[in-house]
């Protein structure tokens, strides 16, 4: 019994070892692996400056955090997630499509459809022709009611 524990712990061992040379021949994520990852990111402590490409200690610091993590196996959505869940939803290049974070996704679209709809409106009155009723004839006299024209006819008639 003695040797088949020794045996068992031996095989162990082995298996260790050879578990963390596997694990050690995994690459480390490239520099664009965690720039993809960074990029969907916004610096928490600048303000609208991508993660990627700020230049704080902080957020080379975070990029590390990503490399990390990465290495770890996490995914991309884990890593946003996990810094979502330490500095909140503005960190998120994209905002959750969730509660009124959907109306960013909404009424852009809804306000572009209505403006088409109004230049489409408003280019078909322009082209419409307008019906123009000519109720005066060329050749009749002015109304009598016009009187700045009877005046203009008077003032005519004293210089000839």
């Amino acid at each position: 019994m003695k040797r088949f524990v020794w045996v068992i712990l031996a095989v162990s061992l082995l298996a260790l070892g050879w578990a963390g040379r596997v694990a050690a021949q995994t690459p480390a994520p490239s520099d664009d692996e965690v720039n993809a990852v960074a990029r969907e990111l916004f610096c928490p402590v600048c303000e609208n400056t991508p993660l990627d490409v700020c230049p704080t200690q902080a957020c080379a610091q975070w990029r590390e955090l990503i490399r990390t993590k990465l290495a770890q196996g996490w995914t991309s959505d884990q890593i946003k997630e996990y810094f979502a869940a330490q500095y909140g939803a503005r960190v998120l290049a994209e905002p959750p499509r969730q509660g009124l974070s959907w109306l960013v996704y909404i009424v852009p679209p809804v306000l572009i459809l209505i403006g088409g709809y109004i230049l489409f409106r408003a280019y078909q009155s322009m082209r419409k022709p307008i019906a123009i009723e000519a109720d005066i004839e060329e050749n009749t006299p002015p109304s009598a009611d016009d009187s700045y024209l009877r005046k203009v006819e008077e003032e005519l008639k004293k210089r000839n």
